[in-house]
């Protein structure tokens, strides 16, 4: 067992079910998830005998900070290693009046977008719920900040890791503190897995990355897209906003001659006019070795206007990280530190 991976509740089961009393449960979910503990060594105030005893059972392995590098605009890109060597990697994102983290849920990623470098990488595994935990404690205790917001848009499809994920947010939540609102999960379009998130009737966002208007200009740029229509797609996050009452955030990734078009802007409004979304546009970052480029300002900005002109709400994603291979799957490609490297 992973100690990251266990909620509140499990842990003072334990704990109980090893004749201790309750507090000493409690005693280790504020260490853990409240104070950001790296190792059972620092949990003094536990009996050294209990201590070593669960060290026996409950693995509690903070991941190593292989590289960290640091933008101009304060966005700071992690790799992590994890127990098995394999390497991911996660983005702190200071605002103003929020701290933002980009969470991975897979090494790799088997979506294999052809714009992303996570999916040039190939896919190795699913990550623990434990290793999703880790990730928000390990950045919590390098930067000394409280983490307020959590993105799953880090390396990997969440969705298809699904229990993971699910188990990974009740722990952040109801254990870490983070409110279910200021977490999102963003997907390619899982389907199937749309539906069953929206029977956990859960208040957390739903972010959809379309990057198409049409299933023909999508498929070529997600092969992932064979296994599912757009109509389909729309259809199953319609239930799942119908279901929760949560907006839906599109994301569409502006790359110029292929989606930046005034028929690709006039289709895209169409479709969104549809549901309970907003359209999140996202000029794009390039990536070494990609055959993509961003599209001239006055195009983005042409795009936009065209799909707010249905009464669609467009916003433009403030860009970070830029500067430190910010991109998913980037850093881990480029470092000499990685167990793969592009």
């Amino acid at each position: 067992m992973e100690l990251t991976g266990l909620t509140g509740k499990e842990i003072i089961k334990y704990c109980v079910d090893c004749g201790e009393k309750p507090f000493r449960g409690s005693q280790i979910i504020n260490r853990v998830y409240k104070q950001n503990a790296a190792s059972w060594d620092e949990m003094t105030e536990l009996p050294k005998g209990f201590r070593e005893s669960i060290s026996q059972v409950i693995d509690f392995h903070a991941p190593e900070i292989v590289e960290k590098r640091t933008s101009p605009d304060k966005a700071v890109k992690y790799l992590l290693r994890l127990r098995d060597g394999e390497t991911i990697e996660t983005v702190l994102l200071p605002y103003a009046h929020r701290v933002s983290l980009c969470v991975s849920t897979q090494v790799g990623c088997p979506c294999n977008c052809a714009f992303c470098a996570t999916g040039a990488g190939g896919f190795v595994r699913n990550l623990s719920a434990g290793e999703i935990v880790s990730q928000v404690l390990t950045v919590q205790r390098d930067s000394g900040l409280r983490i307020s917001h959590i993105v799953f848009m880090g390396m990997g499809e969440g969705l298809l890791n699904y229990d993971n994920l699910l188990k990974a947010v009740s722990i952040l939540n109801e254990d870490v503190g983070i409110a279910m609102r200021r977490i999102t999960i963003s997907t390619v379009g899982v389907v199937p897995e749309i539906y069953k998130l929206a029977k956990e009737k859960l208040q957390l966002n739903l972010a959809l990355s379309l990057h198409a208007p049409t299933d023909e200009i999508r498929r070529k740029i997600i092969p992932f897209a064979r296994k599912h229509t757009i109509a389909e797609i729309a259809e199953a996050c319609n239930h799942y906003t119908t279901t929760t009452g949560r907006r839906l955030t599109v994301e569409y990734l502006l790359l110029a001659g292929i989606n930046d078009s005034d028929f690709c802007a006039h289709e895209l409004a169409k479709l969104v006019k549809k549901l309970f979304a907003t359209v999140n546009i996202i000029p794009y970052n390039p990536v070494p070795g990609k055959p993509f480029k961003r599209p001239e300002r006055e195009r983005i900005f042409r795009f936009k206007g065209v799909v707010s002109s249905y009464g669609v709400e467009v916003v433009q994603r403030m860009e970070r990280g830029s500067k430190v291979a910010g991109a998913c799957g980037q850093l881990r490609g480029q470092s000499k530190n990685g167990r793969r490297k592009n």
